[in-house]
């Protein structure tokens, strides 16, 4: 009688581990379960160690092994060839068992053909601290977790990572200029005219009445004038308006668009605009124009005359003493409200490939990566060799040898997350705010915070459309010339040019795009 309930124990055992999926995961005390991870191989300049054996593997293969009783072994991928490494691996049934990407168009190919594990069943059990980690989706609301999920299906390829920072753009100004002149940091768009126009007639900085550039401008007008432009939209909260009209990055159909680069016409005739924008086509042309002192404001990425690569600040100062480009909360549009962009929360794409001998496994370790003893150990390292404490903020420093991080702040280990996780929104941005050389952690805190104050996610669907990859680059170098065009034109020719323009740009594939997403949000 013992002998045959032993007997019926066994199968039943047996049987539970056929229902949960095969994975041939073990408990502490039996055999490690082997499980393979992809790990971005960025080359080995700049003194770059092994990217799949180092002291960070080691130190993540140890403790996973601990910890789950997993032996994590990382298989190297061509960070600038993933897409073609990654589709190889998985067409021949080699991938690992737990990958990355940020080419969606491949999941989306190789999901629906059976080449990548549908993770919904897997989520709630397995990735708990995931859910935690990433929160609400501030686009779609729920759990970001689930931000992959196909509405139809249900089935879900990937689950996002998630990026800690989110700002975009700001607008600066010449904060030497506006105290020469006893003018405050504007508050409003007129403030901010007003301030154009002051620069263009008084010549705070000396250089010369011809030679005064009151905003400055590169030829990627789409961009720099945008946190103009977009306060000027009708529906400031997005949704099917928006949805429907971003789909090159010049949103020229969007309910307002149109209102906001006559504005900036405007701007241009009174001369207020840099008059040859659309020539300066070279980024460091334009750089090299806000350092020598003849710019009064501009707008462009929400740190860039903070950067440490192009010194924007650092020149400037160099070449003029005292001089300095701080960002202002002053472009309001009409109905004294904001369109501001901020990022969109996700970041790249982690999935399991269907040929993973224990997907169970895999998904425990991606788990185990969303604790924060985990997590902030990989991201912050070693107290006084990768970082030193500043007032209880890990402030980096260059490590060198075995400790060198491969990646910034350990990115290509930390899964789930792209950038410091503090858990805390505050320390999280005074973290960032060491990595801007010798500009005070101050100041980029207050750029930072003015990015993203009233901020807005972007609007998302999920859903795919078909003519849109056929006519993209065409709509979008149409939609650039375009909106360079009238800009430069003059006041009483605007609604001509914009008009002509326009109607090409529908004609041209933009008006079945638009079709095509309106039918597509309905569903």
């Amino acid at each position: 009688m013992k002998r045959a309930l032993l007997i019926l124990v066994i199968l039943l055992m047996a049987s539970a581990s056929l229902f949960a999926g095969g994975d041939k995961e073990s408990s502490s005390s039996g055999a490690p379960v082997k499980i393979t991870v992809e790990i971005y191989d960025r080359g080995s300049d700049g003194g770059r160690t092994n990217p799949a054996n180092n002291a960070w593997t080691n130190w993540i293969h140890d403790k996973v092994l601990r910890d789950l009783n997993i032996d994590v072994t990382f298989v190297p991928v061509g960070r600038w060839s993933e897409t073609t490494d990654i589709v190889n691996l998985l067409a021949s049934n080699s991938a690992p068992d737990l990958c990355y990407t940020y080419n969606r168009d491949m999941l989306d190919q190789f999901g629906p053909q059976g080449g990548i594990l549908d993770l919904a069943p897997y989520v709630k059990k397995f990735l708990p601290d995931m859910i935690k980690l990433l929160g609400t989706d501030p686009a779609l609301g729920g759990d970001l977790i689930w931000r992959d999920q196909k509405p139809d299906t249900k089935k879900m390829y990937s689950v996002t990572n998630y990026v800690t920072y989110l700002p975009r753009k700001n607008i600066f100004i010449r904060k030497d200029w506006l105290d020469k002149l006893g003018l405050p940091l504007p508050k409003t768009t007129k403030e901010f005219h007003d301030a154009l126009v002051a620069f263009r007639d008084k010549d705070p900085g000396n250089v010369g009445r011809n030679n005064v550039v009151p905003f400055g401008q590169d030829s990627d007008a789409r961009w720099g004038f945008s946190p103009i432009i977009y306060t000027y939209f009708t529906n400031k909260k997005g949704g099917r308006d928006e949805w429907i009209n971003f789909f090159t990055d010049t949103p020229i159909g969007m309910p307002g668009y149109k209102e906001g680069v006559r504005v900036i016409n405007q701007w241009y005739n009174e001369g207020l605009i840099y008059k040859d924008f659309p020539l300066m086509k070279v980024p460091t042309d334009f750089w090299n124009l806000l350092k020598s002192g003849r710019v009064g404001a501009f707008g462009g990425n929400w740190d860039l005359p903070f950067r440490t690569d192009n010194r924007i600040n650092e020149d400037l100062a160099r070449n003029v003493p005292g001089a300095k480009f701080v960002p202002v909360d002053a472009i309001e549009g009409p109905d004294k409200s904001y369109f501001k962009e901020i990022s969109d929360k996700p970041g790249m794409r982690i999935f399991i490939p269907a040929s993973s001998k224990n997907p169970e496994a895999a998904l425990r370790y991606l788990n185990w990566l969303c604790k924060f003893e985990n997590f902030n150990y990989l991201q912050i390292g070693n107290p006084g060799v990768n970082h030193d404490l500043v007032d209880g903020i890990p402030k980096a420093k260059g490590a060198t040898g075995q400790w060198i991080m491969n990646s910034a702040n350990n990115i290509d280990y930390t899964m789930p997350i792209n950038g410091i996780e503090l858990l805390n929104a505050e320390k999280n941005v005074r973290v960032i705010a060491f990595n801007y050389g010798n500009t005070p952690p101050a100041d980029i805190i207050n750029a930072y915070n003015i990015s993203v104050n009233k901020g807005k996610a972007p609007t998302v669907r999920v859903a795919t459309e078909t003519k849109l990859p056929l006519v993209s680059q065409t709509l979008r170098d149409k939609a650039e010339a375009l909106l360079a065009q009238a800009i430069i034109a003059p006041t009483a020719d605007f609604d001509r040019v914009w008009d002509a323009g326009y109607r090409d740009w529908l004609a041209s594939g933009a008006q079945d795009v638009i079709n095509e997403r309106s039918t597509l949000w309905k569903k």
